[in-house]
């Protein structure tokens, strides 16, 4: 389904990473789910606040999983993600839901939320801090009075702490070798080299893709949050706190957990 949100200024700009996620939507659809890690923790922090048939905006929403889990649950769910291969399968995924594709760092949506939401560190495909105040200026327009904003976002600790291996997949249709993956402290910046082939009619097709993305410090992002007008901004470590401290959530957030990812919740 379309959207039906009115006056959306909707600028598009091809981001760098969009060849990597247009390449392995279909990877990315078929991998294991993870939306239950998050809706224990929006039902722990978030769902008991919110009125009936509240409105989500799930940023950077890939294969439409989040979605169709809040539509289940009876709320209204609008999807918004750049890569229209990842929205084709967004749309099979979440029939009922509402799906944009747009740039995050250029989307414009009167205020309509009550609860945005962006999942699996998806703002670190967001290479610059100037460029991430810019998504969450956006986000703050598109929310409602005393609206939630919460999303994942890896500081530098998870990127040192991965390890530079390499990874393969190979399938009768389809063969992936992640070549390199490495994180250059100086420029701050991790690259994921992938060598791709598929095959389409009967013949093989190659593609090569890199996926580039940046930490940021709990600082920085509650500093760029707070210039914004965002308020009771709470920062959790994923794993050190809500793993760790929040027993009812254990368990249920190893899609969540990983060293150096945090979790931000705030609202307008």
């Amino acid at each position: 389904m379309e959207t039906k949100l009115e006056n959306a200024n909707l600028m598009y700009e091809e981001p760098n990473n969009l060849p990597y996620y247009d390449a392995l939507a279909f990877w990315y659809n078929a991998g294991s789910a993870t939306s239950q890690a998050w809706m224990a923790f929006l039902e722990k922090f978030i769902l008991p606040s919110l009125p009936e048939k509240a409105h989500f905006l799930d940023i950077c929403c890939g294969k439409g999983e989040l979605i169709q889990q809040l539509i289940m649950r009876g709320y209204q769910a609008t999807g918004l993600d750049f890569s229209k291969e990842m929205l084709h399968y967004a749309r099979e995924n979440a029939p009922n839901g509402e799906f944009i594709q747009c740039d995050v760092r250029f989307f414009k949506l009167p205020p309509t939320f009550h609860v945005v939401v962006s999942t699996q560190n998806s703002f670190s495909n967001v290479t610059s801090l100037e460029e991430l105040t810019s998504v969450f200026q956006n986000v703050y327009a598109a929310m409602l009075e005393n609206g939630w904003f919460a999303f994942d976002l890896s500081q530098e600790e998870e990127y040192i702490l991965n390890p530079n291996d390499s990874y393969s997949d190979v399938q009768d249709d389809f063969a992936f070798n992640l070549l390199s993956r490495n994180y250059y402290p100086e420029e701050k910046i991790y690259r994921r080299n992938v060598v791709l082939f598929r095959l389409f009619n009967g013949n093989w097709q190659r593609s090569d893709v890199t996926l580039v993305e940046r930490p940021y410090s709990p600082e920085q992002v509650k500093s760029a949050l707070e210039k914004i007008g965002f308020k009771e901004v709470k920062v959790y470590d994923v794993n050190r706190e809500l793993a760790a401290n929040e027993s009812e959530l254990t368990g249920e957030l190893d899609g969540l957990v990983k060293n150096g990812r945090m979790c931000y919740v705030c609202r307008k």
